[in-house]
């Protein structure tokens, strides 16, 4: 190694870039399994409730607080927007194809939980909108879960939710899908590993 190499540290980057590409390849299947994870909770439970509570009275959980109520739900949440059906799945899709095109450059494990739990979700209500009646992107999502004073959801919306609120924290936090974190004054950035570069050798 030469002096000017040990001053400015070259080879230490290009080994920190070398691990953080690995570290991005092993993150994809964090991301993907935490999606598959959520989908199929959220499409096994839909299957269930409609085979067995559909036309049903509420069931409660706790008492009124929280009940089990099949509905099918064309709008968005409270039934609002019912014209708009096919503006909410082509919504979701767009979601879903910016979050597979992101996870090429997810370093970050907090990241790929976040982003993870958002593709499941909005793979799970997009499978209701082209798959059941009537179909074609108009489809009624299958909804359950019924708090008192709110809106009735399912599994996909509860994945939906916390993938949201992940981001948005991680945001705030200063922390990017890339694995970097932006500090305070002057821009500067350091790995999310939270290693300091180390300092330069002074040339003799």
């Amino acid at each position: 190694m030469t002096e000017t190499q040990q001053t400015t540290g070259a080879p230490a980057a290009d080994a920190t870039g070398e691990r953080g590409a690995v570290r991005g390849k092993r993150l994809i299947p964090v991301l993907f399994a935490v999606a598959a994870l959520a989908y199929l909770l959220d499409l096994s439970s839909k299957l269930l409730v409609v085979a067995k509570l559909e036309h049903d009275d509420a069931v409660q959980v706790i008492g009124t607080l929280l009940q089990l109520r099949v509905i099918r739900n064309r709008g968005a949440a409270f039934g609002l927007g019912e014209a708009m059906t096919i503006m909410f799945s082509f919504i979701a899709a767009v979601v879903v194809v910016v979050i597979v095109r992101l996870a090429r450059k997810l370093y970050s494990v907090r990241w790929a939980l976040a982003l993870g739990l958002l593709l499941g979700g909005a793979l799970g209500n997009l499978t209701d909108r082209l798959f059941r009646a009537p179909g074609g992107f108009q489809g009624g999502v299958i909804d359950f879960i019924a708090p008192a004073h709110f809106a009735v959801l399912n599994l996909a919306d509860v994945s939906i939710c916390c993938g949201g609120f992940l981001v948005v924290l991680l945001a705030f936090r200063g922390l990017d899908p890339d694995g970097t974190v932006h500090r305070s004054g002057g821009g500067r950035r350091q790995s999310g590993s939270g290693r300091r570069p180390s300092p330069a050798r002074s040339q003799r």
